[in-house]
């Protein structure tokens, strides 16, 4: 874990910008008074050196501290973090790496909504820029899963890259919460707005790195899971200059003419209570769930994903797409029957009129991606199946000409969110530690032009105690499969 990559500077259509950055800072430097501390600049390897003069381009509003840690081990501790934002996302037995301090920025880009309450700012668009006294060189740049606010990847992402010497930024997309689609004017805005504040937030990040170190970081890094792991798609394909590769954890595959989430969750809704009742068409039921695109052997999930996710999933998403299908009603029905007027369960995405395909078209993904790709995911997933998600994007990718950017490693026993491996330790492994594995390796994919393992399915360990697997996971042995790129 506490090895720290090293990277040669490369060239960023940000660095004008950066050098720019630089320059106003040296001429704060210049102008402050003679008596003040920071008139004259610390060592780029000083702890916490130049927190006074780092602007975070764009910002409305900035604070910066400097802290002994900014992993979860300290930032607990010291109210850096919000554990809440993070709950469910990681297993119990994950390692939690220390010894690394630094410079914490939290602030917010200008913007009208205010579903995000940290720090009391009742404002969106907030972000949080770690800065390792020790720095290896990188950036890695997160947009959140869900609908969860910035520290959302603290314990899965952000302490292991801070610990190897990334700087880290992470944006909170924009919107939070349950009622993320109340923001925007038009469907699919909201939506929309996660792929442009991460964007705004990897070209200020750029530049705020430049004044801490003195140099523009020589490597840009995307990576998320679920909904952030859509964003590490969506940046690839459409601003691969920011980047030099990512690492997608089961992101969310938006396609206007399917598949997509608006697809396969209505029929689960269907099925399901058919399914849970038991006695006559409970047999049907649970193909029709499997025809939806639920694996086989995940029936032991269904219950838990029908109470918690797919009920709810459906609702929000479907009103931030398509508001129309239930009238004024916000959200629709919670768990109505099939036949209750404008219940979701009976949701048919293909029948909807053309102005719905319009608004996923905003946010629909193309495969195109224009620099190097990992995903990975889960075969068990029962809230995104892989079989309606990253086996088609995979696909996608190929057919764009792009599969030899691309990796993509089916994990067998995974799921979506790995805190369901503690309730279920003998049927699930983690992903968190493949995330690691393939961030790695696609280290290696850049920096030596060592290729990774080819695509396939990385089979299921047997025999592993807990500890071991939440943290360690190989990708060597992954098996070579048709869907794989």
């Amino acid at each position: 874990m506490r090895s720290r990559p090293t990277f040669r500077s490369s060239p960023r259509p940000w660095r004008r910008g950066a050098q720019a950055a630089l320059a106003l800072a040296a001429l704060t430097v210049t102008t402050a008074p003679a008596s003040a501390a920071s008139a004259v600049p610390a060592a780029p390897g000083a702890h916490c050196a130049r927190q006074a003069q780092i602007r975070v381009p764009g910002a409305e509003h900035q604070q910066s501290v400097c802290l002994d840690e900014l992993t979860t081990a300290g930032t607990v501790a010291s109210g850096h973090t919000d554990p809440a934002d993070w709950a469910g996302l990681t297993p119990k037995d994950l390692a939690v790496p220390s010894g690394v301090p630094g410079i914490q920025i939290d602030g917010y880009f200008p913007d009208t909504s205010t579903t995000n309450t940290n720090h009391g700012w009742q404002h969106d668009a907030q972000f949080v820029i770690r800065l390792p006294d020790r720095w290896n060189g990188g950036l890695v740049v997160a947009g959140t899963p869900g609908n969860r606010e910035q520290y959302a990847n603290d314990r899965a992402i952000a302490d292991w890259v801070l610990a190897r010497g990334y700087a880290y930024a992470a944006t909170d997309k924009g919107n939070t919460g349950l009622a993320f689609h109340r923001d925007g004017k038009a469907p699919g805005d909201a939506i929309a707005e996660w792929n442009d504040r991460v964007t705004q937030l990897t070209r200020a990040a750029g530049a705020v790195v430049a004044q801490r170190y003195h140099r523009p970081p020589a490597r840009t890094l995307a990576t998320g899971m679920s909904n952030g792991g859509y964003l590490v798609r969506w940046q690839l394909e459409n601003h691969p200059e920011l980047y030099d590769g990512g690492v997608d954890w089961e992101g969310t595959l938006w396609r206007s003419d399917g598949p997509n989430l608006l697809d396969f969750l209505p029929k689960a809704l269907r099925a399901y209570p058919v399914y849970a009742a038991g006695g006559e068409g409970a047999e049907r039921a649970r193909e029709e769930l499997h025809a939806a695109g639920f694996p086989a052997d995940t029936e032991f999930l269904w219950p838990y994903h029908h109470k918690v996710y797919w009920d709810l999933t459906q609702r929000v998403y479907r009103e931030e797409l398509d508001p129309g299908f239930d009238g004024a009603t916000e959200a629709g029905t919670p768990y109505c029957l099939p036949g209750t007027p404008a219940c979701d369960a009976d949701y048919d995405y293909a029948a909807r009129p053309a102005e719905v395909r319009r608004a996923v078209e905003k946010i629909a993904l193309t495969g195109r991606i224009g620099k190097p790709l990992i995903t990975l995911h889960g075969t068990l997933d029962t809230l995104l199946p892989i079989g309606r998600d990253s086996d088609v994007y995979a696909r996608m990718v190929r057919e764009a000409g792009r599969g030899a950017l691309h990796r993509y490693y089916r994990v067998e026993g995974g799921t979506h969110t790995d805190s369901l491996v503690d309730a279920f330790p003998d049927r699930l492994r983690p992903l968190t530690p493949c995330h690691r594995t393939a961030f790695t390796a696609l280290e290696g994919w850049l920096a030596a032009g060592h290729r990774p393992p080819a695509s396939g399915t990385v089979p299921q360990p047997v025999g592993q105690d807990p500890v071991s697997l939440a943290n360690m996971c190989s990708l060597d042995s992954a098996k070579a499969v048709g869907t794989a790129s």
